[in-house]
């Protein structure tokens, strides 16, 4: 007897289907709710299915479905009961085997069980709470800032039909203190009904940390702007109404993404790995939050082009016949935020250290990286292809560290 259950999860519920062993299916498929009694059904049809095998535990098999396993997940962990967790390529490609076009739920929940023994699978390795926090956190930090970025946009467009020349009076138009200013004064005509004592006492209490001279030259830089501003007269007030509602929703992302960096940094500042990715020079403190928050549990690779398909970097592959193509695009088939995160990390390390070049010469945050990047440039390969041959041995650099749980400087 080799048991096995097959879920076939959507949003809410599930359609299970049981296999006694290879060919011999248990019962008729059905569909249980994530409900607390749905749920409930399901761990009665496990111990069913258990009894029935001669007190064999069944495994369980499912695609994975962004959060609509969560429950399902949670729940067999909690009974201790062994799951597989199938990438949607693998299963889709079973399911193409067949002559006839079928797509049903309990069709899928039958062909997932017949997969488990087709093809050799190897149970989900749970990864450490820690692991799973920090990548809950990383995650919605990336969807803020991505949400944010929007929010700018439209802010920017609505500032140059305002106040255009207001661009040039802070150095960060999205500092805390520009974005307070821009809301007390959001046109010309706001800017120059106030004297320069008064400008001078608002940016002042606005930004207590700099001094009076400091707040001076600010508000003569915001008179200059106001004068030379080709807008002296807005005949919209729905813009300035905008323009101050999508300035307070900037600062309050600003402040989401505040709190949110100091609990990632709380949390990874606990895991070895933190420190030992942050020795690779180029990486940072978000990144690498970032990184090892989708790796995981280094574990569950046991060689590094594992890893490297995991991130989706390794070149797809197209022969036929005698053909053979000699220029093939990367699998983009893995983490995208992990694929994203080290494309990041090697335009850091590979960027010359310093803010004012006296020379010639390249010192970059990462040699090694420089070096290697340099080469593959020499030898005619145009600049992607470059990022990308630097991201894999990137990659491995970080395979090797996580396995030995050495740092940068003692492979190097």
């Amino acid at each position: 007897m080799n048991p096995v259950v097959g879920l076939d999860v959507s949003k809410g519920e599930s359609h299970i289907q049981a296999f006694l062993n290879k060919g011999k299916a248990y019962r008729k498929s059905f569909s249980v709710k994530h409900t607390l009694d749905g749920l409930n059904s399901l761990l009665n049809f496990l111990q069913e299915v258990t009894k029935v095998s001669g007190g064999l535990k069944p495994s369980v098999i499912f695609e994975s479905t962004g959060s609509y396993h969560s429950p399902i997940v949670q729940f067999l962990d909690e009974q201790d009961y062994v799951y597989i967790m199938v990438n949607p390529l693998v299963s889709h490609r079973s399911r193409s085997t067949n002559l006839r076009k079928v797509k049903t739920d309990p069709v899928d929940a039958y062909q997932l069980c017949e997969l488990f023994y087709k093809e050799e699978l190897e149970p989900h390795r749970k990864r450490g709470l820690q692991l799973l926090n920090l990548r809950n956190l990383t995650r919605q930090q990336e969807a803020i800032v991505s949400v944010s970025s929007q929010t700018k946009l439209q802010l920017q467009t609505l500032l140059d039909q305002l106040f255009p020349e207001y661009r040039g009076v802070f150095g960060d138009l999205y500092s805390k203190i520009s974005l307070n200013v821009l809301n007390t004064f959001p046109t010309s005509e706001s800017v120059l009904t106030v004297s320069n004592s008064e400008l001078v006492g608002i940016i002042s209490s606005l930004c207590k940390s700099r001094s009076s001279k400091w707040a001076e030259e600010k508000a003569v830089k915001l008179i200059e702007a106001a004068e030379r501003n080709p807008f002296q007269h807005n005949m919209y007030d729905s813009h300035i109404f905008n323009l101050k509602i999508l300035i307070n929703i900037v600062l309050q992302y600003e402040e989401h993404l505040s709190k949110l960096a100091a609990e990632i940094d709380a949390l990874a500042e606990e895991m070895e790995e933190y420190e030992i990715i942050q020795s690779i020079p180029g990486i940072g403190e978000k990144i690498a939050a970032t990184i090892i928050s989708e790796i995981g549990e280094i574990e569950r690779f046991n060689h590094p082009k594992k890893l490297v398909a995991f991130a989706g970097i390794d070149p797809s592959v197209y022969s036929s016949g005698r053909f053979t193509a000699t220029q093939n695009k990367i699998t983009k088939r893995g983490s995208s935020r992990l694929r994203r995160s080290l494309y990041m990390a090697v335009r850091c390390g590979i960027r010359d250290s310093r803010k004012q070049k006296t020379t010639d010469e390249i010192i970059a945050r990462n040699k090694k990286l420089r070096e290697f990047y340099d080469k593959k440039r020499d030898e005619g390969k145009p600049f992607r292809v470059a990022i990308i041959a630097c991201v894999n041995k990137l990659l491995h650099w970080i395979y090797a560290l996580l396995k030995s749980k050495t740092t940068f400087q003692d492979i190097t």
